[in-house]
């Protein structure tokens, strides 16, 4: 969980959720829940769908955010295909990791210029002995595994493939996008007022800033590459804590929350 964490932490009250008309507009990290939201802000899976469902007709979704939480995620993406309307995903400014998902699930997915999308496997932290980590590593195979069928029936191509694009933490353009399928145009017109500095230091690969600047009206917006700052570290146990329950209590608090595609 620490590099969810760690971007949940870096991009704290740089985003926004809103619902406004017929347009949903998340720029911002996805997190688990209405309580994760309220102590360390994003916006969470019952939030959107209590704001989906009020909806009728067809829903613009525009989207600007750094990923998060896979399983939220995954929620708001069922949303998205249970609305009766059309829904129609723009990516204003950078839809990745989890935040892929939702812009693939739509019915037409939209990049504006100077865009990107980015796709990557499964992440987590673990606690226990070998058959905890086995455990583990087995579930986030099964986790990459129905990633990779949701970009599958979105763009086609080999299920090997997009194992390989996820493994290598791809980022697309906005063109580049389109060619492999995950969307289906790239916009003439400019984002709607996107305006964000998402820190991506967390990802691997996240490109430069100067590289992906996208200009709107007087806004600019800007993928920010910037350190985050390291989680401290624990604090050193006591002399007369019980060496024994220490180690039976960590056994048992095997951590399986996910950052995918991670989130």
């Amino acid at each position: 969980m620490r590099q969810l964490h760690r971007l949940i932490q870096a991009n704290r009250g740089r985003g926004s959720f809103r619902a406004e008309g017929n347009r949903l507009v998340i720029y911002d990290v996805i997190v688990a829940s209405d309580a994760d939201a309220a102590w360390l802000g994003g916006v969470s899976a019952e939030t959107f769908q209590r704001e989906i469902r009020a909806m009728g007709g067809d829903i613009e979704l525009r989207i600007n955010s750094p990923g998060g939480d896979v399983f939220a995620a995954r929620a708001m993406a069922q949303a998205i295909r249970e609305h009766p309307g059309k829904v129609t995903a723009y990516v204003d400014g950078v839809a990745a990791s989890a935040a892929s998902l939702l812009a693939v699930t739509a019915a037409e997915t939209v990049m504006a210029p100077g865009s990107m999308m980015m796709i990557h496997e499964a992440w987590t932290i673990g606690l226990g002995n070998k058959g905890d980590f086995l455990a583990t590593a087995a579930l986030l195979e099964k986790i990459d595994a129905s990633i990779v069928e949701t970009y599958q029936a979105k763009a086609g191509g080999e299920p090997e493939a997009w194992a390989a694009a996820m493994s290598a933490e791809t980022w697309y353009t906005a063109a580049e996008a389109v060619t492999a399928g995950l969307a289906d145009r790239v916009s003439e017109a400019k984002p709607a007022a996107a305006q964000a500095a998402w820190d991506l230091s967390v990802y691997d690969k996240a490109p430069a800033a100067e590289t992906v600047q996208v200009s709107t009206e007087g806004t600019q917006v800007t993928f920010a590459p910037v350190a985050a700052p390291e989680a401290p570290e624990p604090a050193p146990v006591q002399a007369e804590a019980d060496p024994q329950f220490e180690h039976e209590h960590r056994k048992r608090r095997l951590a399986v929350r996910l950052l995918s595609p991670a989130a």
